[in-house]
């Protein structure tokens, strides 16, 4: 009988990054559970962890390089996927320039290190502005509101839960996400302890979610209009005397021009509009001012509307004006062990950040994070002229099922000259594609979680191991990039040596980092490579680093390995000023760009009420498409259904367990309808990222199931003006019987 072994894991399936513990046997996993002794997540896992086995034996991922051949996918080697990519992608570079080819990223590749590390290198090399990501999906309002107040676009501050007594959520749903940047496994444990020592936990949402359900208290607010809400907010601060800056009063500016610009947004000014009473308003804000340690916190909900980088902004104003950021208690910076851009370097000032730097060329939506809005995507490759885009590589990205109206950009895609998807899967987006390049399973792959930390609830550093060798043959997806990067580059091509190009790459950033001392970088980092490499120098350069043996006592990628329940950090400290990264060295508290951006919302107060309105869910096995296709996630009850108040089904003639029409703008769709009291009247829920019902893909298990595309009603032109994130929340519907 073949010896037992047991691996650790963190789990790539959500941003709660819980640590696991696999027992292996017979080259199989025959269990996975939470790993007790992990320093962050403390034994805690959801079904996704455990559906960490389904995914490698899937038999519908793929396992080797795909080339279509007269429409048809045949099976091929890595060196003919290379050939052919060699072959078609380069002429076209040639004709119509860098601009006519784009790139395609999604959430998948924030849990893989390679292709968070390396697909700089692939759009470095094809030199195109024509790049695009999920993060104009979810948060890229949140992103641009940080940077512009603090200096980098991941400069997010989070709740420092385990001291805080009074949080107030938006928009949020933590209990079924584990956080969303914000990365807090067991978020309920840690709630109901804050509740246990008198903490209290208050929830604005259209819906009383898993979060709701177990808060000390629950407000319905009209969808899209959370905007308002918190100008009430911030307006009753000013109005009734209660802003008090603390510690950090020497280093905000712009306090008075806030005051000014809210004005308008007295609570009686905004209630109607977002359905929350005055009263409850000024309450929540006299007790937002009057508690010792506290914070909001929004998301999802707060970012996919039309006003999200209002939002987003205001959410963090109210943790300046009442004392609560960067202190014990309330919204902090993690200060992650590497790859932070606000713990390397010059501390407490910066060079900002900058929008804008170019347009996109249909719409002239601008610039942000180095990357345009996903939405506009299909009107790029559509529309004749010079720069049209006429090839598309996208990385772990699926944005025909995620990103609205995605019936169009199906079409757009197959007008394409050429498309290479990286993917483990061939589903709705990469059913297009010419050539589609495998990645290695989670469980194949070495891995270190290079974003996540910078989110997290307590600092951390941890590593996890392969738990099997990948196949024969297969590369791993920091070589694959290169490779793409070398046919992009026209240098090297298909026949690019990708370890060669890993090794001159990073001896000149190390020229360029430590200059005379880059010699005994490159000695102390000699054999290793790819990621791991890349991991070193940061952990060795990063905030607790050895600094190459100045501190001996300091992390380095060794002690990390050695420890399969990870390093404790410590739990969050105060980072102002030293996290700055803004060329005055201060908080912004007043952008010239959002301030500017008030004028929509002063101009809306007044919009009539839609009569229904739409916002997605999340559950917990449901966190990205593919999950639909994996046993453990997938069974149980159908999660696919609209939640519809039962005042609305009754109104519209609707039952439980019946199908509905739901239609905006000449597109519709058909759900199952759950009639539910947890729903504010007006507003109808449905889940994102189902709608599996398309020909040409192979996810099997999920289309048994394939419910309804909520992005199918979404107009891919409705953006945030500021952001360009796609507006999802609070879009206007009709509804009626089948």
């Amino acid at each position: 009988m073949t010896d037992t072994t047991t691996h650790h894991r963190i789990c790539p399936l959500c941003e709660a990054c819980c640590g696991l513990e696999l027992k292996v046997r017979d080259g199989k996993v025959i269990s996975i559970r939470g790993h007790d002794a992990d320093v962050f997540s403390a034994g805690y896992i959801c079904p996704k962890g455990v559906a960490l086995k389904d995914l490698h034996e899937d038999p519908d991922r793929l396992r080797t390089p795909l080339i279509k051949r007269d429409g048809e996918f045949v099976q091929a080697s890595w060196d003919e996927a290379f050939a052919e990519i060699g072959r078609r992608l380069p002429p076209i570079l040639a004709q119509h320039g860098r601009h006519a080819a784009a790139l395609s990223v999604g959430n998948p590749s924030a849990h893989k290190i390679s292709l968070l590390l390396y697909f700089s290198r692939l759009a470095k090399a094809l030199g195109s502005r024509n790049v695009f990501s999920a993060s104009t999906l979810d948060q890229m309002p949140k992103q641009l509101s940080s940077g512009l107040m603090f200096g980098h676009w991941l400069s997010i501050p989070v709740p420092d839960i385990t001291r805080c007594d009074f949080l107030l959520m938006l928009g949020a749903n933590p209990v079924a996400s584990n956080g969303s940047l914000w990365t807090v496994p067991d978020f309920r444990g840690k709630a109901k302890a804050m509740q246990a020592r008198g903490g209290k936990l208050v929830v604005i949402d259209p819906r009383r979610t898993e979060t709701a359900a177990m808060a000390d208290a629950h407000h319905f607010i009209r969808p899209g209009s959370d905007v308002f809400f918190l100008l009430g907010l911030v307006h009753t601060l000013y109005d009734e005397k209660l802003v008090k800056l603390g510690r950090l009063a020497p280093w905000v500016q712009g306090v008075d021009d806030v005051g000014a610009a809210v004005a308008p947004f007295s609570a009686e000014a905004v209630a109607e509009r977002c359905g929350i009473a005055a009263a409850t308003i000024r309450r929540l804000a006299r007790t937002l001012a009057s508690t010792g340690r506290a914070a909001v916190y929004g998301r999802l909900g707060t970012c996919t509307q039309e006003y999200g980088s209002l939002a987003s902004w205001l959410v963090d104003v109210l943790n300046i004006l009442t004392g609560h950021l960067d202190e014990a208690g309330g919204a902090m910076f993690p200060k992650a062990a590497a790859f932070a851009v606000n713990t390397a370097g010059p501390s407490g000032k910066g060079r900002g950040i900058t929008t804008g730097r170019h347009k996109s060329r249909v719409s002239g939506a601008p610039e942000v994070f180095g990357e345009l809005p996903i939405t506009c995507l299909a009107e790029e490759i559509e529309t004749p002229g010079q720069d049209q885009i006429r090839a598309l590589i996208t990385v772990a990205s699926n944005p025909v099922l995620s990103s609205p109206n995605g019936a169009r950009l199906s079409k757009a895609l197959d007008q394409l000259d050429f498309m290479v998807s990286m993917d483990i899967y061939l589903n709705e987006t990469s059913r297009h594609a010419d050539v589609i390049l495998p990645g290695l399973s989670p469980l194949e792959d070495m891995h270190y979680d290079v974003a996540f930390p910078q989110f997290s609830w307590r600092n951390h550093a941890r590593y996890s191991q392969p738990v099997f060798a990948p196949a024969e043959g297969q590369p791993p997806e920091w070589e694959t990039l290169l490779k793409l990067a070398a046919i992009a580059s026209g240098k090297g091509g298909p026949q690019a040596d990708a370890k060669q190009i890993d090794d001159d790459n990073f001896a000149d950033d190390v020229k360029r980092l430590f200059g005379d001392h880059a010699g005994a970088v490159l000695q102390a980092t000699a054999g290793l490579r790819g990621p791991d490499r890349l991991l070193e120098l940061a952990l060795r350069n990063g905030p607790y680093g050895d600094q190459f043996g100045l501190k001996p006592e300091g992390l380095n990628l060794a002690k990390v390995k050695a420890a399969p329940g990870g390093i404790d950090l410590g739990e969050l400290a105060p980072r102002i000023p030293e996290a700055l990264r803004t060329p005055s060295g201060q908080i912004e508290l007043a952008p010239p760009s959002l301030l500017d951006d008030l004028k929509r919302p002063a101009q809306d107060l007044a919009r009539a009420v839609p009569q229904m309105v739409i916002v997605g869910r999340r559950d917990v096995r449901s966190n990205n498409s593919w999950m639909h296709n994996l046993p453990l996630l997938a069974k149980g009850p159908f999660r696919c259904t609209a939640l519809v108040h039962p005042a609305d089904a009754q109104r519209l003639g609707l039952a439980d367990g019946s199908v509905a029409r739901i239609s905006n703008q000449g597109r519709s769709i058909e759900a199952q309808v759950q009639v539910s009291d947890e729903m504010m009247p007006g507003v109808v829920s449905l889940p994102h990222g189902w709608g599996h019902d398309l020909e040409g893909t192979r996810l099997g298990l999920a289309a048994q199931r394939p419910g309804a595309n909520l992005n199918a009603l979404l107009d891919e032109n409705a953006r945030d003006p500021l952001s360009g994130n796609a507006v999802l929340s609070g879009v206007p519907v009709q509804l009626a019987a089948t």
